[in-house]
């Protein structure tokens, strides 16, 4: 008896990685997406590399380091280290958004840069999350006692960023609305617009960055395969939408 192994296409890959969100795999879910436009991409091999990179950051690791010592050292290996920073050069390039493309460049946009940081960072014990600031995705990093704390980091530039800078970066969103007090932004909704993204927002993010790319660069095939996506990941969404 003859057995055909038949591989997944690469849509129905992605919608068994994002079936459950207890059990989502982000970093894998993020690179597959480069799988469209790159048919022959092996998914394992990326992850492969990001446990390597993970290997090298432990082994710099002091066994009693703290968290903050953590921090510093994930940041000095990625951003000096590594070399990892923004494309400032070719921004809407959709290579940004592709992890395997940035994991040989070291270039990306914001949010490929943090899935990537997110990940070495829970690999060495961080209580690190992403964050869906309008604009422009970010990071922070729970500190526990003595430092007890939040750190907001710019994936784009390794800085980490203070209540007057994040305020400084909603107030043009908000000159009109009436939610400025004496030209800045309230505590309660700074505190909103820090809330963690999940994994799905996250990807789902990713998706519509590079719809937002196909769409200016009017090209529908690709469009209409980013667009196949978002259906499966959100499918309740589109189903509203009907």
């Amino acid at each position: 008896m003859d057995f055909k192994l038949e591989v997944p296409t690469a849509l129905e890959y992605f919608a068994s990685l994002v079936q459950s969100d207890e059990q989502f795999p982000l970093l894998e879910a993020a690179a597959s997406l480069a799988q469209d436009e790159y048919p022959e991409l092996d998914i394992q091999e990326v992850l492969d590399l990001v446990d390597q990179l993970s290997s090298r950051l432990k082994q710099r690791l002091p066994s009693d380091a703290g968290a903050l010592q953590k921090l510093r050292l994930l940041n000095k290996f990625f951003f000096e280290e590594l070399g990892f920073s923004g494309n400032l050069n070719n921004y809407y390039d959709p290579d940004n958004s592709y992890l395997h493309v940035m994991l040989r460049t070291r270039r990306g946009i914001p949010i490929s840069l943090a899935v990537l940081w997110l990940e070495l960072a829970q690999s060495i014990g961080l209580r690190a999350q992403g964050v869906g600031f309008p604009g422009h995705f970010l990071m922070k990093v729970r500190l526990p006692f003595p430092n007890e704390g939040q750190v907001v980091i710019d994936p784009f530039t390794g800085e980490s960023l203070s209540k007057e800078d994040l305020s400084e970066r909603l107030v043009p969103i908000h000159a009109e609305s009436g939610l400025l007090r004496d030209g800045h932004v309230s505590d309660e909704l700074l505190k909103h617009y820090l809330r963690a993204a999940t994994p799905r927002e996250i990807v789902a993010r990713m998706l519509r960055n590079l719809e937002e790319v196909y769409t200016s660069h009017q090209d529908p095939e690709r469009l209409l395969l980013v667009r196949q996506r978002l259906m499966v990941l959100l499918p309740q969404v589109h189903d509203d939408e009907e």
